[in-house]
């Protein structure tokens, strides 16, 4: 990979009118930036330093100073023995600066960007999957995928932190996928993404917003709804076409917004809409649907349970018509989709305990999740055991709190990401709003504990909702993330212990 000069990275900050001043001298300019770094940590001889964050210290660039950092990127002159190159925003400065280090790799790429409160992962993973049976047929590698469930780039695959990666590991990602042969890659797009600049510079060939509801407001988030929707809005300045929800919240705005992009798709259950979902069904724990546009009108089938995939199900289809990938592709790419942890179902050998293990993790997901519950499991008992993360979105206290207490019979509060708070103090804060419909709630904050007493002291015809974790393997405690059995796991584990007649 072609390395460029300091000057190379000055220009371009220059021409996206990023760049204030600097003070680097003709020997400084013409050095090669061999490395690229914002983590004093990794900082090595010859590196381009960026100052980010909103808790950075005077104390890290020194770190990077000692460590090989030549000159560095900041929106403050810490006027320190190397050069500084100081710029207005330095999120956005660092997303030009990565995509000049590993060589525009987003550009030999086609890629699909989907926003959303909820259901991007999912939508990730129908629109992967029908890429893949089209690769496949034609002899082609697999597409790659950043979601908040997992990565894989043709050369890593791992477990994801972020829904969308910092732009510096994200632009390493498409550098990945293009030196591997990787012609498409699906990736989730963040409000926090869209709201700091990681994805400045980053072309969507298909760009799809699935829906919005309140999310994610707090002190360090999104201050208010507003913030939040028009975080999510500016995706369609990166779309070269957009798709969006005709049946969305705020359908007129984004719309609008959405006219930004060179072109527009609707999707939905609107005859009106360009995609066209109708007469939807179930058969077993299928779920069937027709679709309409003007290439095809054919049923399709999805074997991820969970009626309100359908709308999944209809931005996937409709980026890739996009895209002109032919109908059998996605026919056969949405009936084999899966995602662990994601509407996963688990019984006992006698049916008569349910547990769904899912991701559900705001407002709107769990409205949907009950939903589908109430409508598949009509008459029984529904126990759900979940938490919130620490340090963010703290209206999801309140809000899944409140669902929770409302539709279920018994809650278990745990621990979930907890970060930089106590994870029994985050419990007592969600109690309050579950208590106010349903006082039997429980606190145990060790997850599995809380997984294992829901399961082994349930009734017969009950089903558990355990929500949030989906099939991760680590769970963040200060800024550590600590490894632990997935959901998934726990669950398997927990009801062969059920049919064994074990007591707790």
């Amino acid at each position: 990979m072609e390395r460029h000069a300091l000057e190379v990275y000055i220009e371009k900050l220059q021409g996206n009118r990023l760049l204030i001043r600097h003070n680097c001298s003709l020997d400084a300019v013409v050095r090669s930036v061999e490395h690229l770094s914002y983590d004093s940590n990794k900082t090595v001889q010859n590196t381009l330093f960026v100052c980010k964050g909103a808790n950075f210290k005077r104390e890290y660039l020194e770190e990077a100073v000692q460590r090989g950092a030549f000159a560095y990127i900041s929106e403050t002159d810490y006027e320190t023995a190397i050069p500084c190159i100081r710029v207005s925003d330095v999120k956005k400065a660092l997303a030009l600066a990565a995509a000049v280090f590993y060589g525009y790799p987003a550009k030999v790429l086609t890629l699909v960007g989907i926003t959303g409160t909820k259901g991007k992962s999912t939508t990730a993973y129908y629109v992967k999957y029908i890429l893949d049976e089209y690769l496949m047929a034609l002899g082609r590698p697999e597409s790659g995928i950043i979601s908040s469930i997992d990565t894989y780039d043709g050369v890593i695959r791992q477990e994801s932190h972020l829904t969308t990666p910092e732009s510096l590991e994200l632009q390493m990602h498409f550098r990945n996928a293009a030196d591997s042969g990787l012609g498409y890659m699906v990736m989730e797009a963040s409000s926090q993404a869209l709201k700091y600049g990681r994805l400045h510079g980053v072309d969507f060939d298909a760009g799809i917003f699935l829906n919005i509801s309140e999310d994610h407001i707090s002190p360090i988030e999104h201050s208010d709804m507003e913030d939040y929707l028009s975080a999510k809005l500016t995706m369609f300045s990166h779309c070269k076409a957009a798709c969006i929800n005709i049946d969305s919240d705020q359908f007129p705005r984004i719309m609008e917004a959405a006219k930004s992009a060179g072109r527009v798709l609707t999707f939905g259950t609107k005859d009106n809409a360009d995609i066209y979902g109708y007469d939807i069904s179930k058969e077993g724990f299928d779920t069937l649907f027709r679709v309409r546009c003007d290439r095809f009108e054919r049923e399709f089938r999805l074997t991820m349970p969970g009626l309100f995939n359908v709308e999944n199900a209809l931005a996937a289809i409709a980026a890739a018509y996009t895209l002109r990938i032919p109908e059998q592709y996605i026919y056969m790419g949405l009936r084999k989709a899966r995602s662990s942890g994601r509407m996963e179902y688990f019984a006992n050998s006698s049916k008569d305990r349910i547990v769904i293990v899912d991701y559900a993790h705001n407002k709107l997901s769990f409205t949907k999740l009950y939903e589908t519950v109430k409508s598949e499991f009509p008459g029984m008992k529904i126990v759900t055991v979940f938490g919130c993360p620490g340090g963010k979105a703290y209206l999801r206290r309140r809000d899944l709190g409140l669902l929770a207490g409302i539709h279920s019979d018994k809650v278990y509060l745990t621990a979930e990401d907890p970060g930089p708070e106590d994870t029994r103090e985050i419990s007592e804060d969600i109690a309050q709003y579950v208590r106010q419909n349903n006082p039997n709630c429980e606190l145990i904050d060790d997850r599995e504990l809380a997984i294992k007493e829901s399961i082994l002291s349930s009734k017969p015809a009950t089903v558990i909702l355990i929500t949030g974790k989906g099939n991760e393997t680590r769970q963040k405690y200060g800024r550590e993330y600590v490894p632990v059995p997935s959901d998934v796991e726990l669950t398997q584990k927990y009801l062969e212990i059920l049919d064994a007649g074990h007591d707790i």
